[in-house]
C-alpha cells in the first residue's frame, strides 16, 4: 500500500526541515540589581566565564552562583537594565577580535575602537580567558629586551618572555620607565600593547599623544580602560591586553604589555567581589586576588621554534603607600613576577632618574640573555655604586680626612650617577650604553663634569656611526666586543675628545 502521505502529498516520514536561522538560547528573568552586579534566575547551563546578553543589547560577563542564581558583571555604562528584563545565554565563552589591523588603534576592553577611526576589521577571534602555554611549550630565555634605560639595561637586564614588576610611590617614574621600553621598540619589530587601568583620562591622553609624537603607535595597541569606564571594563582590560598580545606572540613575533597598573585592577577586583558577598580577606581583598593575577602573568612565554618562537614580555606596574613593599598586593605580584624594579622616593627627590634602588631591585633571569659584551662591561657596575651610596653617607658626617682612594671611588661614583641618569622619554640604545661603559672603563670620564658627560652621551654615538659604522654594525649583530673591535673604539674615543678638546679650545678664543 506504502506509506501514508500528508493531504499536500508528501511523505510522513520524512525528517521535518528546521530553519537555519532559529536561535537557539536559554532565557532567564533578572532578580536583582546591585551597581554593576545582576543576578539573574533561569540559566541552569551558564559557567564562569560566559557571556550573556540582556534584553536591551548590552553583555555581561558571568562571575559566580549563589544556588540557583547566576552572578552577573555588567559591561558598560547606563545600561538601564530593570528587574524582570529577559538574560539570554548562548553557551558562549568571552571571545573578541584580535588581529593585524588592531595596531596604532585605541580599544575598549571588548576590543571596540573608541579614537573615532572607525571600525577594526579582526583576523580571528579569541579567548580573553585563554590557558597559559604550558612548559613543553616554552625553551630558557636567550635573548633580551631593550628598555632604552640605561640603568635596566646595565643593572638590571630584562629577557624576552620575562615578567618584570614596576613598583614605587606614585609620580616616581614607573610608567616613563614603560613608555620608554615601548619607544625603544621602533626599529626591533616588537610589538607593543599598553593598558590603562583606572588611570585618569587627561593621564592617558598624555600617554596616547607621546606615542604618537615619537612615531610609537603604528606598533602599538593601546587598551582604554581609566577611570571613567565601567567596573566591568577595568576588571576585563587586562586580560583583553593580554589576549591581543598572544595573537601577535604565536604569530612568531615578540611583544611587550604594560599594565598600569594592576594596583587599581586589585581595587576593582575587590569592589566586584564585596558586592558578590564574598568573603573578605588580607586588606579586605577576596581569597583569590593571588589566582585572578597570576593565571594573568603565567601567560607570559616564551615559545619554541616549533611554535614559531615568539615571546611575549609583561611589565606590570604596582604603587605602594609610603614605600610599603609588604602590603597584600605588593607581595603578591612580587611572588608571581620573574624579578622588581623599585623606585625609590628619596632617590627621586635628590634628582636623580629614574629612580631606581639598586639595592631592592633585580632581574632573576635577565642575565642569561644579556649582551656577552654588556656583561662583560658590566660586571661591577652595581657593586660600585652601591659602594659609593654607602660613602656617600659617611663623608656627609665626616667631610675631612678622606684617602686617596675614597676620594677617587666617591668621584667614580659621581661619574656613574650621572651616566645613570637621563632625560625621560630619550631611550638609550644598548650600542650606545655599551660605549659609555667602555669609555668609563678606560677612565676617559673622570675629569669630566656633569654637562660633559651629557654631552658626550648625546654625540660620542652618532660620531662614531659617522666615522666607523662597521665598527657599531658589527657590535649590534654579535653582541660581543672582539680586540679588534675594541681598538678600534678606543681610537674613535680618543680622536673624540681630542676634537671635543680643540672645540672647547677655539670657543674659549
Amino acid at each position: 500500500m506504502g506509506a501514508p502521505k500528508s493531504k499536500m502529498g508528501e511523505r510522513m516520514d520524512a525528517e521535518p526541515e528546521f530553519d537555519a536561522d532559529v536561535d537557539v538560547r536559554e532565557v532567564g528573568t533578572i532578580q536583582s540589581i546591585r551597581e554593576f552586579l545582576v543576578t539573574a534566575v533561569g540559566l541552569p547551563s551558564c559557567i564562569n566565564g560566559q557571556i550573556v546578553e540582556f534584553a536591551n543589547g548590552h553583555r555581561g560577563l558571568v562571575m559566580g552562583f549563589k544556588g540557583e542564581q547566576v552572578q552577573i558583571l555588567v559591561l558598560g555604562l547606563k545600561v538601564n537594565l530593570r528587574i524582570g528584563d529577559e538574560v539570554f545565554n548562548r553557551s558562549q565563552l568571552l571571545e573578541l577580535p584580535v588581529g593585524a589591523n588592531f595596531l596604532g588603534r585605541i580599544v575598549n576592553s571588548l576590543c571596540e575602537p573608541v579614537d573615532g577611526l572607525g571600525p577594526v576589521q579582526g583576523d580571528a577571534m579569541k579567548s580573553v580567558f585563554a590557558d597559559a602555554p604550558n612548559v613543553m611549550d616554552r625553551i630558557p630565555v636567550d635573548q633580551t629586551t631593550p628598555t632604552g634605560t640605561f640603568a635596566l639595561d646595565v643593572v638590571i637586564p630584562i629577557a624576552k618572555g620575562q615578567r618584570q614588576l614596576l613598583i614605587g610611590d606614585r609620580l616616581t617614574g614607573k610608567t616613563t620607565v614603560a613608555l620608554d621600553a615601548i619607544l625603544s621598540q621602533k626599529k626591533t619589530g616588537t610589538i607593543c600593547v599598553y593598558c590603562s587601568i583606572g588611570k585618569p583620562f587627561t593621564s592617558l591622553t598624555a600617554i596616547i599623544d607621546l606615542l604618537r609624537e615619537k612615531g610609537a603607535m603604528p606598533y602599538t595597541i593601546v587598551v582604554d580602560s581609566t577611570s571613567s569606564t565601567s567596573v566591568g571594563e577595568q576588571y576585563l582590560s587586562p586580560y583583553t591586553a593580554c589576549m591581543l598580545g598572544e595573537y601577535f606572540m604565536y604569530q612568531g613575533k615578540d611583544v611587550i604589555v604594560v599594565f598600569d597598573d594592576l594596583t587599581k585592577h586589585a581595587w576593582t577586583y575587590r569592589q566586584i567581589s564585596l558586592l558578590l558577598e564574598r568573603a573578605p580577606g588580607r586588606e579586605a581583598y577576596p581569597g583569590d586576588i593571588f589566582y585572578v593575577h597570576s593565571q594573568l602573568m603565567e601567560r607570559a612565554a616564551y615559545l619554541k621554534p616549533e611554535l614559531k618562537g615568539g615571546s611575549m614580555t609583561f611589565f606590570p606596574i604596582i604603587e605602594t603607600l609610603q614605600g610599603d613593599l609588604t602590603s597584600y598586593i605588593p607581595n603578591n605580584i612580587i611572588s608571581m613576577t620573574d624579578g622588581q624594579i623599585y623606585f625609590s622616593s628619596a632617590l627621586f627627590y635628590k634628582g636623580i632618574k629614574p629612580a631606581i634602588d639598586f639595592g631592592l631591585s633585580v632581574s632573576r633571569i635577565g642575565n642569561k640573555a644579556q649582551w656577552k659584551a654588556m656583561r662583560k662591561l658590566s660586571g661591577d657596575f652595581r657593586l660600585e655604586y652601591l659602594q659609593y651610596q654607602e660613602l656617600l653617607q659617611i663623608t656627609r658626617l665626616r667631610a675631612t680626612g678622606l684617602s686617596e682612594e675614597a676620594q677617587a671611588r666617591l668621584k667614580k661614583g659621581e661619574i656613574i650617577t650621572h651616566l645613570i641618569s637621563q632625560f625621560k622619554h630619550r631611550p638609550v640604545p644598548l650600542e650606545a650604553q655599551i660605549i659609555f661603559l667602555f669609555a668609563l672603563k678606560l677612565g676617559m670620564l673622570d675629569t669630566l663634569m656633569q654637562d660633559g658627560i651629557n654631552q658626550f652621551k648625546d654625540e660620542i654615538l652618532p660620531f662614531i656611526q659617522a666615522r666607523q659604522p662597521g665598527l657599531i654594525e658589527a657590535v649590534v649583530t654579535t653582541h660581543e666586543l672582539t680586540p679588534d673591535n675594541e681598538d678600534q673604539l678606543g681610537k674613535m674615543l680618543l680622536e673624540y675628545f681630542e676634537e671635543s678638546a680643540n672645540k672647547d679650545i677655539r670657543n674659549m678664543r
